[in-house]
């Protein structure tokens, strides 16, 4: 037997394997990033609306005498009994606080009202300009 300097005899009888790279830990921490910037980016629109009970008042008008009552029922808002959708609320609140800004708004749930409801009636008064709003015991 014979030894070339140039090939020795057991790699050249060998195939060549190729390396083949695992592309589970890149699919892994791609995951893992994409799942972090869906919560993160998730927390970046927080409002808040500051709420009061109706029996404390909270400083700027007092007690309930000359509020705006906003009654939630089932069937949608009613602004000191008169029922209309929450556009028309909203354009009603906003003309009534620009006569008196320190106005104070009594928001009262009926019974079964879901708290998305609630949520979106606080947000259109928050929106008309409402700055004292506070929350009385639901209707029994």
């Amino acid at each position: 037997m014979t030894l070339t300097a140039t090939t020795p005899p057991r790699l050249a009888s060998r195939p060549r394997r190729r390396l083949r790279i695992s592309l589970t830990p890149l699919i892994d921490v791609v995951f893992i990033l994409l799942v972090f910037f869906m919560l993160a980016s998730s927390f970046l629109d927080w409002r808040s609306i500051t709420l009061s009970s109706a029996g404390r008042p909270s400083g700027v008008a007092t007690g309930v005498e000359g509020a705006i009552l906003v009654d939630l029922t089932e069937t949608g808002p009613r602004l000191s009994g008169v029922p209309m959708d929450l556009a028309a609320l909203g354009v009603e609140v906003a003309s009534r606080l620009s006569a008196r800004p320190a106005q104070r708004i009594l928001v009262r749930p009926g019974r079964n009202v879901d708290m998305q409801r609630m949520v979106v009636l606080l947000d259109t008064l928050a929106a008309a300009g409402a700055r004292d709003i506070a929350l009385m015991p639901g209707r029994s």
